[in-house]
């Protein structure tokens, strides 16, 4: 069976990269699917998980990344800018659910509550028809309650403020569970910028 995708070229804006074995693309905007190659030649759609994602970060270069935002809106060119480790996952949240860009653009930390939605959530696939659902029957709020967030605007404030969105996946349980807490929420929504050290030590102090 012939690929309806067209064979990667060195002027392609296309992004690919390795994991596992496996070659990952990315196609252009505004289309953005993911795919990987299942035989040579051959691309199939598919959702990477978190860990092939990741492995973008290494696997796809800066001179790259320029070339394929050359070719999207500045705002979203400016939003995957904010993202150096995890910008891949930026760009696969954006476009799983395009109706959060809103969101998204002006609350980047979230994106890897959404990307790692499944580890935090339980159970065994991806629930992005899910995100979507919540979203438009609860907005924000209810997506924060969905991902095991406190629904408040304190949390989201909190998360906006957040000064590096490429928040570490081993920080995203710990960091969930303390804006539960009071004394958490205090310390870190009194404050301008949130960075990284202030959500270390809120972290620290609630396993201490």
């Amino acid at each position: 069976m012939k690929s309806r995708f067209s064979p990667v070229s060195a002027l392609s804006p296309d992004l690919t990269w390795v994991h596992d074995g496996l070659r990952w693309r990315v196609t252009a905007w505004p289309e953005v699917t993911f795919l990987v190659e299942d035989a040579p030649g051959r691309w199939s759609e598919a959702a990477p998980g978190e860990a092939a994602l990741a492995s973008a970060a290494l696997g796809v270069s800066p001179a790259r990344w320029r070339c394929y935002l050359e070719f999207v809106p500045a705002d979203v060119a400016a939003f995957l800018g904010r993202f150096a480790f995890s910008r891949m996952s930026a760009l696969f949240a954006l476009t799983r659910v395009p109706e959060l860009a809103g969101e998204l653009m002006r609350t980047p930390a979230l994106v890897a509550f959404l990307v790692a939605h499944r580890d935090l959530r339980g159970g065994e696939g991806h629930a992005w028809g899910e995100i979507s659902a919540v979203y438009e029957r609860e907005s924000v709020f209810g997506l924060l309650q969905w991902l095991g967030l406190p629904a408040s605007r304190q949390t989201l404030e909190i998360l906006r403020r957040v000064a590096d969105p490429d928040l570490p996946r081993r920080l995203l349980e710990p960091l969930r569970s303390a804006l539960w807490e009071p004394e958490v929420l205090w310390s870190l929504g009194r404050g301008g910028i949130v960075s990284d050290e202030q959500l270390a030590r809120a972290c620290h102090a609630l396993a201490a």
